[in-house]
């Protein structure tokens, strides 16, 4: 069976996730589910009826997805399947590439509305974004290193403020004991994926995903 990658979601403080950057031709659309097979998805998003691929390379973002993904695997499976996560009739937003005639999904996240009635959006504009381990972190400040290129390493700080999204697995659990800030949910020698903007040289952290390392 193939296996998704699956990601809780944090609401409230920490709640909204920002659309993936796209390059020339990725896309985004909102719209609601009307199919789910073994490996595709199909969304109506206003007035187009896309029919998505997904694969292992897939995030499936979605609260409580973490644990049915870990019920599955205690059961046994290689993880939950595809219409354990996504069911028709319910609203989603897509990022997919689009080539060759096919559209696959990068990711499939859960939403409360459609927004006006969904639709397709047109490619957007590259937004900055760093990936490396986390070595300090503070409800203010997260600092990062990794490889750069050329066989280098870098360091990066970023600032942390109640604008910013943070994406880890169990984040929905976290949120309903109470008020949850990125320091319970990203720890030292965490893998993360930094979107940010830099402003008068300050990067500010739009949004802190936590990648999940275990195989």
């Amino acid at each position: 069976m193939r296996r998704f990658v699956v990601t809780g979601i944090l609401v409230g403080l920490l709640g909204w996730i920002a659309a993936v950057p796209a390059q020339a031709q990725d896309k985004s659309a909102r719209g609601s589910v009307t199919a789910v097979g073994m490996d595709t998805v199909t969304v109506k998003a206003g007035a187009q009826e896309l029919k998505l691929t997904v694969d292992g390379k897939t995030e499936i973002i979605a609260e409580g997805a973490g644990t049915a993904n870990r019920a599955a695997v205690a059961k046994g499976a290689a993880g939950a399947k595809l219409a354990d996560l996504v069911k028709v009739g319910e609203n989603v937003e897509v990022n997919y590439r689009e080539a060759g005639g096919m559209m696959h999904a990068t990711t499939i996240r859960k939403v409360r509305s459609t927004g006006g009635g969904g639709g397709v959006s047109e490619p957007k504009a590259a937004t900055p974004m760093s990936s490396g381990t986390v070595t300090a972190v503070s409800g203010t400040s997260l600092t990062i290193s990794g490889a750069s290129g050329g066989g280098g390493k870098f360091t990066q700080t970023f600032t942390i403020d109640s604008a910013t999204h943070v994406v880890a697995e169990g984040a929905s659990t976290a949120s309903a004991k109470g008020k949850v800030t990125i320091t319970d949910l990203v720890k030292k020698d965490d893998s993360v994926q930094v979107t940010y903007v830099e402003s008068g040289g300050t990067l500010r952290a739009t949004e802190v995903r936590k990648r999940n390392t275990k195989p």
